[in-house]
């Protein structure tokens, strides 16, 4: 999966080819198909392991007294470091996928039902913080998980744009 991982972020969905995955991973195009079907299924295996780390942060999240500082915590947690090449990847193939789900019906179904867990678990971030007097009762949950996952995913594209950018100031 990291090798498929390197693969869309160098080359795209559509120029990743299974034998260049292969050929990232040392392994034959028949190992590869003994547990992946094809691409797709690649990209299902890379987005469930996304998610269950993105999980695995908001439960540490909600475990926290202060919601709002956890989240951004969160959100600065790679303030002041400099830009990881592997971060930096992950993040170009993001938006690869962001971009194939609008042409390939297949990956906007793993899109949207990643970015539908996604949203679910900031609804339940939110709905916390809201309990707890943290955050602002008048948020609706969901409109507000919505906006924060495209903030989130536009705070990718700011090295990409400018590799010059001051990352600790823009999460400031």
């Amino acid at each position: 999966l990291g090798a498929a991982a390197r693969c869309i972020a160098r080359d795209g969905f559509r120029g990743a080819s299974i034998a260049g995955i292969c050929a990232e991973a040392g392994i034959s195009p028949g190992h590869l198909y003994h547990y992946f079907a094809s691409k797709e299924e690649i990209l299902t295996a890379l987005t469930a392991m996304g998610l269950e780390r993105a999980s695995a942060r908001f439960t540490d999240m909600m475990q926290s007294e202060n919601a709002l500082g956890a989240l951004i915590g969160e959100i600065g947690r790679h303030k002041g470091k400099k830009a990881d090449p592997q971060q930096r990847a992950m993040s170009r193939m993001v938006l690869e996928m962001l971009v194939e789900a609008d042409r390939n019906p297949a990956i906007g179904r793993i899109v949207r039902k990643n970015s539908a867990a996604l949203c679910g678990l900031l609804v339940d971030f939110i709905e916390t913080g809201q309990r707890r007097g943290q955050i602002d009762p008048g948020l609706d949950p969901a409109v507000t998980a919505g906006m924060l996952l495209s903030v989130i995913d536009g705070m990718r594209t700011l090295t990409i744009r400018d590799p010059n950018a001051d990352m600790s100031r823009s999460l400031d």
